[in-house]
């Protein structure tokens, strides 16, 4: 597919980094008016607890409505299986729309049986206001955006493009960090090596912006590269990886790995564009299924 890059505009990023999830959130301004997006937001869980609160995503409330900004869009880069997003409370906050890829729906249909979820819970996407399928373009003020397929990790993962920066979600790490797993349900290693090629045919130019750094060797966390540098110096997809090492690779690292600690909250939550599900009598509650994951 021939994408619709423009390299000339370049959007104000301000990153937020989450300790207890190693995710990086991201306001995605507009160069040329006050409007802007949020790119993976996150809500606070104490699940030892059962506690639910919102200061990561107060912070990015705070930033947006001190610097006057006007917030159109929520994005979801995909359905993630390590935090909680906060995309409700943002948007009746500061009102915008919620976002993820139009393969949501598969998703939704393989933890739905999962977590034994009734009739009542829609599997069509509905939940979410814009379903993206791969090309499809939106605008933030005057920036036009698109957004790309790019499979493997999860069967609904996109990267978002906003003028000369990607937000990849956890299609690709930092150089030194790879690539992310692609062992949960619809997850594939050769999808994922072909979406990250698509990733890297991007501009030499372009800024990555990742949804998880963890530190790899004790460095301090980064969450900003560009495509030539992952195509140089990437562990996992750099200079001469070809498709079969890296699925040779990937498929034996990710039997090693074990569950991220909050995937059965998060998948739950997320599936349903960050609403926390409820009891018969309306109260939020989780499920936890056993030996299912």
């Amino acid at each position: 597919m021939n994408y619709p890059v423009n390299m000339r505009i370049k959007p104000q990023v301000q990153a937020f980094f989450d300790e207890a999830t190693n995710t990086i959130s991201y306001i995605v301004k507009d160069p040329t008016s006050n409007s802007c997006a949020i790119v993976d937001s996150v809500m606070d869980i104490d699940y030892a607890a059962g506690r639910i609160t919102y200061d990561h995503a107060d912070e990015l409330i705070r930033q947006i409505q001190t610097q006057g900004l006007k917030l159109e869009w929520v994005i979801e880069t995909h359905v993630h299986a390590d935090h909680l997003s906060a995309a409700p409370y943002i948007q009746e906050k500061l009102g915008g729309k919620i976002g993820i890829g139009s393969k949501i729906s598969i998703v939704q249909d393989t933890f739905g049986k999962v977590f034994n979820e009734g009739t009542e819970f829609q599997r069509d996407g509905s939940q979410f206001d814009q379903l993206f399928e791969d090309g499809d373009t939106y605008m933030i003020g005057n920036m036009p955006a698109f957004a790309m397929y790019t499979p493997g990790h999860t069967p609904a993962c996109m990267v978002h493009v906003m003028g000369d920066a990607a937000f990849v979600g956890d299609t690709l790490f930092m150089p030194d960090g790879g690539s992310a797993r692609a062992d949960f349900p619809g997850g594939n290693a050769a999808t994922l090596y072909d979406s990250i090629q698509k990733v890297l045919a991007l501009p030499d130019a372009t800024r990555l912006f990742m949804c998880h750094d963890y530190g790899p060797g004790g460095r301090d966390i980064q969450w900003e590269t560009t495509v030539a540098e992952e195509k140089a110096n990437n562990i996992h997809v750099g200079v001469g990886k070809t498709k079969e090492d890296f699925v040779k690779f990937r498929t034996e690292r990710d039997a090693q790995l074990a569950m991220p600690k909050l995937i059965i909250p998060s998948l739950q939550v997320n599936m349903r564009a960050g609403e926390v599900p409820t009891d018969n009598d309306g109260n939020p509650m989780l499920k936890v299924p056993v030996n299912q994951l």
